[in-house]
Order: C-alpha cells, then structure tokens, then sequence
C-alpha cells in the first residue's frame, strides 16, 4: 500500500471511530443509543433539496399517470375462473388434454405428467355496458367492469414464483435490478417530505407463499429509493414515537448533530450511501408526525369502511391495507404496493380460490371506486394481477404455475376504460393475439408516466440497465385512452 493510501485508510478509521463520533457528538452517548433507533436525515441536507426530486429532463413528454397502486396477487391467480371464460375446456373437462398444446412445453411440476383438462368450478357473467366476461366470484370487480381494461393476454418468462416475482418487479431474475417502484421513484420523484415515495405492504390467505424484499428492493440505484415495508397490522412503523423522556426539540438537536457529522463524511468522501443516510435520518424524523396520522382511520366514515370490507382498520387484512394505499396515495407517496399472498392453488383450488377472491373482490373494486370519488382516478394508474397463471390441466385437485398465459387488469391513469385487450386459444393454454409480456407492461406503465423506456436507463456493470430490459419491448398504444 503506498503512503497516501495508507494515510487516506487512516484518516477514514479515524472519521468512523466510535471515540470521534462521541467526542464530536453535542449529547455523548444519550444521542448515540437514541441515533441507533432511529432512521433521520439533517436540517442543512432538508434545507438543501427536496427528499424526492425528478430526474432533470423527465418526464420525457406529458403524463397520464401521477402516481400507482400495484395490487399484486402473490401465487398466481386462475385466468380460467377468474377474466377468462373457456367454454371449450369446460366441454373437454376430464379428457386428455390435447398434446399439440403441451410438446416440448415448459411446465412446473406437472413435467412428464398425464395431462387431463380441468374445467373452470365457477361460471361467468358479462358485466356493465361493455359487456365483459367476469367470473361471479369478482362480483364487485364486474360491477366496476366499465371502468377496467382487461389483458387476457398476458405471457412471462419465469415459471417459479420468486423468480416470476423479481421479472415481474424488475424485468430480470439477476440480482441487483432496481424493481418497477424503484425506477418511477428514482425518475420522477414524489410529492411527499414526511413519508417515503414507494411504499410495500402485505396480507396473506391460504396458499401463502413468502415474498421476499427483494422484490422491492433499489438494486443498483441509490438505497433510497427502494420500497419501505410498512406493517399490515397494527401500527405500520415500530418506534415510530419518542424514546421515554426525549422531547421533539432535543430529538430535532441530535438528528441535525448526527446528520453534520454525516455532511462531513459526504463532503470528504462522496459517498451516495451517505446522502441516502443524510436523507433517511430526516424522513424518519419527518415521519414521526406523519405516520400516526395516517394510521388514524377515526375521519374515515362507516360508509367507506363498509364499501372495502375493513372489519377493524389495521388488522393486516387486504382490505384495510387498500385503504391504507388510498391514504397514502392522497399524501403524494407515488408508488404503492399490495401483496396479497394467497394465490398458489395446487390443491383444494374450489375452496382457496373462492376465499382468494372473497378477500381481494370488494376493496379492489372499492379502491378504484374511491379514487374516481375523490377525483384522483384519472392520474391513478391500478395494476391488478399475478406473477404468472395456472394451467388448463388439473394438478390433482387444483392447477400448476403458467407462463404462456394469464389475465391482469388496470385502470385509471391514463387507461383506456371497459375494453378487454388480447385473447389466449381455447383452452386458455397460450397467449395468441395482442400479446402483452411483462416488459411491454413496463414499457406502457413508463409511457403512461410520460418516460420514454428506451430513454430511462442507469450504469450498472458497465452496462446501461433499463426496467424493459434487452429485447424490443413495445408501448401497448391500444389500452391508452
């Protein structure tokens, strides 16, 4: 090691000391135990700019779309008993099913199975004037059947759940790739100070699989910008209130001390992890105010409570949470994400599906309600859907893991309302015509927030990374109103 190294090793030693920070620090080791608790950032970097700026130069041209609620059903929802109907597979139920569908195909675990075609348990309704097909099991879904566009042909590449997870998030299952959330935030900022811009909860039903953070997480960009997981029940954030015995103003003292010291290191180090450190120690601060008042669901009337199905607000139910995204979404959080993990249905598919649908029907239906009710629908964009579908065949008693294809639906933000976009063959087995894959979802999402995709990219490895990754992905232009 040549001397200026050595010498710069020692100097940053000393910087990171516990014995400098303490002999540095205004309140010793009170303010150390209480930094140790908290997540802030420092009066001259909030004086400095706003936490969630845009990138300079977007949006490439106007937006649609101001902000997003992804409602994520984790597992993988049956197209065929849910946006689907397949009258032909109904009629074939029990029979082999056709191997000119299935050769040289990638299945789950029904590989070197014998394959029988499975009906659909549930029948379908057409639903508003646009006369959509809707499973009756999605009641009030139907009832808002006008205000939805359903993709029927929706294809992915990942056949396993994390992995169709991390390509649904982030386009790519290589570790390292920002998610979807992560990207809009990074680009364009949000219109919030006191809470973060991309915000992560979870509920859980029969069938739960795990969902890992990764699938929120910044990847490449700056730290800042990954989702923050908020508790479904009870209060969203732990220790969210003042330690016993410390005021606001000391608490306000020791946060602008921690984050001088935090300036000092950036300025010498430039280091962006630092100015994400500089940047969390002031949100979490701002936080502190914030929270509890939106957690504080008592200004909420019956009527609302009711038309989502929030039996007791923060009980980690889907429902509370859809009301929950619909607060945060008014205090300028720009993306939100829902996870309802109760989707994986390889056996008793009768029984999980039908309480699945039980719990996600009425306050997906409501959300979007609510939003039109309050007037921010129509810069609201909702996604609605799984990871992948589940096969025409039976696995047993239930359906397996399919990628060829699977039913979403959206709304708000810029969609055009009550049509029903692409078809799959049928039996429900492949996407044949306007097929959406999940990049061409993110190249329309990014238009709709007025980004061109081809343009949003970041340096990582040398690479020039973008969400729509390597392969041509197209803007679907017939769902934008």
């Amino acid at each position: 090691m040549n001397p200026q190294s050595q010498t710069n090793l020692q100097r940053q030693r000393l910087d990171w000391s516990r014995r400098t920070f303490l002999s540095n620090s205004f309140a010793g080791i009170g303010s150390f135990a209480l930094a140790s608790m908290m997540t802030n950032q420092s009066a001259t970097a909030r004086e400095a700019s706003h936490p969630w700026p845009a990138l300079q130069g977007l949006p490439h041209f106007a937006p649609k779309a101001k902000r997003v609620v992804h409602l994520c059903m984790a597992g993988g929802p049956s197209h065929v008993e849910s946006f689907d109907p397949k009258p032909e597979l109904d009629r074939i139920d029990g029979q082999a099913f056709p191997s000119s569908f299935t050769d040289g195909q990638q299945l789950a675990q029904l590989q070197n199975a014998a394959l029988k075609a499975r009906k659909s348990f549930v029948k379908f309704k057409k639903w508003g004037q646009s006369g959509t097909e809707v499973s009756e099991l999605f009641p009030e879904i139907g009832a808002i059947a006008d205000e939805i566009a359903v993709i029927r042909s929706m294809t992915t590449e990942q056949i396993n759940h994390d992995t169709a997870h991390a390509f649904m998030n982030t386009g790519s299952i290589i570790k390292g790739r920002p998610s979807m959330g992560s990207w809009v935030l990074y680009g364009l900022g949000a219109e919030t100070e006191n809470l973060p811009g991309y915000v992560v909860m979870t509920s859980q039903g029969p069938g739960a699989q795990p969902v890992s953070a990764r699938q929120w997480s910044a990847g490449s960009l700056p730290s800042k910008f990954q989702g923050v997981a908020f508790q479904s029940k009870g209060k969203p954030v732990h220790y969210i209130g003042n330690p016993d015995g410390v005021c606001q103003s000391t608490q306000r003292q020791v946060v602008d001390e921690i984050q001088r010291l935090n300036g000092l290191l950036e300025s010498r180090y430039g280091d962006g992890e630092i100015a994400t450190r500089i940047s969390q120690y002031e949100m979490a601060f701002q936080m502190q105010s914030a929270v509890p008042d939106l957690a504080d669901m008592s200004n909420e009337t019956q009527e609302t409570l009711d038309m989502y199905g929030v039996k007791r607000p923060g009980d980690g139910s889907y429902a509370s949470n859809c009301l929950l995204a619909r607060r945060l979404l008014q205090r300028g959080v720009r993306f939100v994400q829902l996870y309802h993990r109760g989707w994986d249905h390889h056996s008793d598919l009768e029984r999980n599906f039908t309480i699945a649908a039980g719990d996600c029907d009425r306050p997906s239906a409501a959300l979007v309600k609510d939003l039109k009710r309050l007037g921010l629908l129509d810069d609201t964009l909702v996604i609605w859907g799984g990871e992948f579908g589940r096969t025409p065949m039976a696995q047993g008693s239930g359906r397996d893991h399919h990628i060829n294809a699977f039913s979403l639906w959206m709304a708000g933000g810029g969609v055009k309302p009550g049509i029903v976009y692409g078809s799959t063959d049928e039996l429900g087995y492949n996407s044949v015509e306007n097929i959406v894959s999940v990049h061409d979802l993110h190249a329309t999402m990014l238009h709709l927030f007025g980004i061109n995709h081809n343009q949003f990219t970041e340096q990582f490895q040398g690479l020039d990374v973008k969400l729509t990754g390597v392969e041509p992905a197209r803007v679907v232009h017939d769902i934008i109103s």
